[in-house]
């Protein structure tokens, strides 16, 4: 599932289309992906406006237009942003066709998984403002950290760091490479984390947010082989730091990657 730094990447794909006009609107309207969304609103206030702006939140985005029209985009699984020409033919996963005089932006999803929403006003929509605040914002801090891991001392880390109302974007791969850095065992109960290991853990949180930005959110280009990234997918893999085998188990419903010789569990 795209995480923060990948939905970043999609995002700015559409980039060619700001400050254009959207001609019109080419959509599948019995699509899962518009689940409640009001689609003939969506299509008679997108066709004539203009794409003002755009922005990434934790797994979402947002796509502002004239008209005091706002567009929401989440991928789900599956889901991509593509840019193509103005004439280009819509397959059967591209459930949402924007075209503008040079281009089409594409928003396609094989699984159905991801979500279009709309809605227009003189504000972005609480679906939007309602979103916990970034990693990388001032309000992330060690104490907010401590008190959301003090409300459920029984869940393993792992499954708490994918918990998007304190940790906005963070997925499965990002997950591990935080826990990693942070020398903390994915299984590890959230209750029993000491101050040290809280404050690591915010400051891997935002290391890694910050790096993934730069490097799959700029080019989608692979993080260095110093990561664990590039070493969790392979059978066999070794760890970058101390060249142990690591680790594959499901933690929390979800496949995780560890190191042993680096993340301990404290009984």
């Amino acid at each position: 599932m795209p995480e923060l730094a990948e939905v970043e990447f999609f995002r700015k794909r559409w980039d060619p289309g700001l400050k254009k006009k959207i001609d019109d609107v080419l959509l599948h309207p019995s699509a899962a992906v518009f689940r409640g969304c009001d689609i003939a609103l969506l299509k008679r206030e997108l066709i004539g406006a203009t794409l003002l702006s755009s922005e990434a939140a934790a797994k979402q985005m947002l796509f502002r237009f004239s008209g005091e029209a706002w567009l929401g985009i989440h991928l789900g699984m599956t889901g991509e942003l593509t840019l193509q020409s103005a004439n280009y033919e819509p397959r059967k996963p591209d459930h949402l066709v924007l075209r503008q005089r040079e281009h089409s932006l594409i928003f396609s999803d094989h699984r159905m998984f991801g979500r279009v929403q709309f809605s227009n006003g003189s504000d972005a929509p609480e679906w939007w403002t309602s979103i916990a605040p970034a990693i990388l914002s001032d309000k992330f801090t060690v104490t907010a950290i401590a008190e959301f891991l003090r409300r459920r001392t029984r869940a393993p880390i792992k499954a708490v760091l994918l918990m998007q109302e304190r940790f906005p974007g963070i997925g499965n791969w990002m997950a591990d490479e935080i826990l990693w850095r942070a020398a903390i065992h994915p299984k590890q109960l959230a209750g029993s984390l000491t101050p040290t290991q809280i404050k690591a853990l915010h400051k891997e949180c935002r290391w890694v947010c910050r790096q993934a930005l730069k490097t799959i959110g700029e080019t989608f280009a692979h993080p260095p082989k110093s990561w664990l990234f590039p070493h969790r997918w392979e059978n066999g893999g070794r760890c970058p730091k101390t060249g142990a085998a690591l680790i594959r188990e499901e933690v929390g419903g979800r496949t995780t990657c560890w190191s042993p010789a680096r993340q301990k569990l404290n009984s």
